[in-house]
């Protein structure tokens, strides 16, 4: 008569074609229930489209349907939550990063709203307040932080792993040092992953308090790809006060909320103007849109940044303004922004 160990026992020569082990051993195979001469298999996948569905399913079919006395074999499938998946499959550490204490993400919604400029600066900020600082640039389509730091593209190797430039007393990296100023990355999906893990991984980052971390705009592969390699990461989201940016920030907040990542704060570039022969400000892109952003989401405004000559100075020449002018009013405004990030996150 059939019982469940005979089955088991034939299902053991169904493996997994990457792992080489059975799916038994695996955890993919939970339930087996048999009635009379009907077998029914619960096999677990990643997700109910997973392209390994019908290859374990004929090859289950096949060797138990071979067995003695079995008439029929059902094989119903059960999707894995995210958690139940990570436990059965997971990730091999990002050596790299291993000494890594805290991960700063910049993000907005939009371009143009001045993401990598607060990223440069509360790094800066952070390294200037005693604090072991890296800089990311994972903005693997139009990587700028080479040219706002005046790096040069020249990169070195020790045991297979890259080192960071080291600039400003920040450790850097960015793929814009390995391509000419004029050249452009065309890449899909799966290539943008696999390359911000690589800088994840294969940068000798060493023991760092923070890694900051300039995402390229949007809510699209290269942010994903961080919130699954650095579950841990907390974001700082920016924009700027017109309704345009705010309306691509509350998707882009939407993301990281549904993905489980932490936002910490708001920054709001851009909002306002001193000419330098009056006191008075200009609002050039409207007003209050980070603290309404803030009100409506309950994520705290941490600071305005005003439009400062002294900035877009620093992004042309290679100097920073937490390099050039550390003290300015500007300059200040990053402290403490930088401050009450380091309050939160230790």
């Amino acid at each position: 008569m059939i019982n469940e160990q005979v089955v088991r026992d034939a299902l053991q020569s169904v493996l997994h074609p990457k792992l080489g082990k059975s799916l038994l051993d695996v955890g993919m195979i939970r339930d087996i229930i048999i009635k009379e001469s009907a077998v029914t298999v619960t096999l677990a996948l990643k997700s109910a489209t997973s392209p390994l569905r019908k290859l374990f399913t004929a090859e289950i079919e096949k060797v138990v349907g071979a067995l003695p006395e079995v008439v029929s074999v059902e094989v119903e499938v059960k999707v894995l939550s995210p958690e139940e998946y990570g436990q059965m499959f997971p990730q091999a550490p990002l050596k790299g990063i291993a000494e890594v204490n805290h991960f700063l993400a910049v993000a907005s919604g939009k371009g143009g709203v001045g993401k990598t400029t607060i990223a440069v600066n509360i790094a800066l900020a952070l390294a200037g307040q005693g604090y072991a600082v890296g800089l990311l640039d994972a903005d693997v389509y139009g990587p700028s932080i080479p040219v706002m730091l005046d790096l040069s593209h020249a990169m070195e190797q020790e045991n297979d792993m890259i080192l960071p430039r080291e600039k400003y007393g920040l450790r850097i990296m960015s793929l814009g040092m390995t391509a000419g100023e004029t050249d452009a990355f065309i890449w899909r999906g799966p290539l943008v992953s696999k390359m911000i893990r690589q800088l994840l991984d294969r940068v000798k980052w060493g023991t760092l308090d923070y890694l900051v971390i300039d995402l390229p705009p949007g809510t699209g592969d290269p942010s994903i790809t961080i919130a699954q390699s650095l579950p841990q990461c907390s974001i700082l989201m920016v924009t700027t006060p017109q309704e345009v940016a705010l309306a691509d920030v509350r998707r882009s907040i939407s993301l990281f909320k549904k993905i489980g990542q932490k936002i910490i704060g708001l920054v709001e570039n851009m909002s306002f103007f001193l000419c330098g022969h009056s006191s008075e400000r200009i609002d050039i892109f409207g007003s209050g849109g980070g603290e309404r952003l803030s009100r409506e989401t309950n994520i705290p405004l941490l600071g305005s940044i005003p439009l400062d000559l002294l900035i877009g100075q620093g992004g042309d020449n290679g100097v920073p303004l937490l390099v050039s002018a550390p003290d300015s009013s500007t300059g200040r405004v990053f402290q403490e922004i930088a401050r009450k990030i380091s309050d939160q996150l230790g």
